[in-house]
């Protein structure tokens, strides 16, 4: 969670109250914990300085390393859709700039975030001391294989787009946990993908069409 509040000025305050009005009455978040998590976590210290001004609009950033950060819808729906509590154990897979992973901070008791380039994940690191968050850990490697050594999960939620599930994510989740995942044939667009693991099996959910980053790794892309 957030240890100290940041400075917003009057414009960017605006369009941050506007951003979580959007995300309520348009997008029908419900989660008054995610929103709280979005109203308070400084959006624009996440994306390069030239395109602060566009941080808080409702479209995805371009970041370092040829990457995005998620529209904020995207950043919402994935995290009320983990449904985590201050008690909750979560893996992210692809933490990018890092702002998904403060977020998920502020809701759950303890983030465990993967990515795959060093660049963001110096980046992410850096941020995270910058805005004192101390329940996350943040390594580089291949998130498809997810990270054993802290399994299993309450839920993982992966930031990019995979051609199936990979079994590995599925492996370390707990009983009840939930893997929220983009799948798709193609690189152009997937399905936002929620699984919920059972007693018996598992349990999958279509969210809608979505448009990610490619996941990259032994259980997904090659490129």
């Amino acid at each position: 969670m957030l240890k100290r509040s940041f400075q917003f000025t009057d414009e960017q305050r605006f369009a941050r109250d506007r951003m979580v009005e959007r995300l309520r009455n348009h997008y029908r978040i419900r989660d008054e914990r995610v929103l709280e998590a979005m109203s308070v976590v400084p959006r624009h210290i996440f994306v390069p300085q030239a395109l602060q001004g566009n941080a808080y609009t409702d479209n995805a950033v371009p970041i370092e390393s040829n990457q995005t950060l998620s529209q904020p819808f995207i950043v919402a729906r994935m995290t009320e859709l983990a449904e985590v509590n201050d008690f909750s154990r979560v893996l992210e897979i692809g933490s990018g700039s890092g702002y998904q992973t403060v977020v998920l901070a502020c809701v759950a008791g303890f983030v465990f975030a993967i990515e795959r380039l060093q660049e963001l994940a110096r980046l992410s690191q850096a941020r995270m001391r910058q805005l004192n968050v101390t329940n996350v850990s943040i390594q580089c490697f291949d998130g498809t294989v997810g990270w054993s050594a802290n399994a299993p999960y309450d839920a993982i939620i992966v930031a990019a787009g995979g051609p199936e599930i990979p079994q590995p994510l599925l492996n370390q989740l707990k009983i009840g946990g939930k893997l929220i995942i983009p799948v798709g044939s193609t690189l152009e667009g997937q399905r936002l993908i929620r699984v919920i693991r059972t007693e018996t099996g598992f349990i999958e959910e279509d969210h809608g069409a979505c448009a990610f980053v490619p996941l990259i790794g032994r259980h997904g892309w090659d490129k």
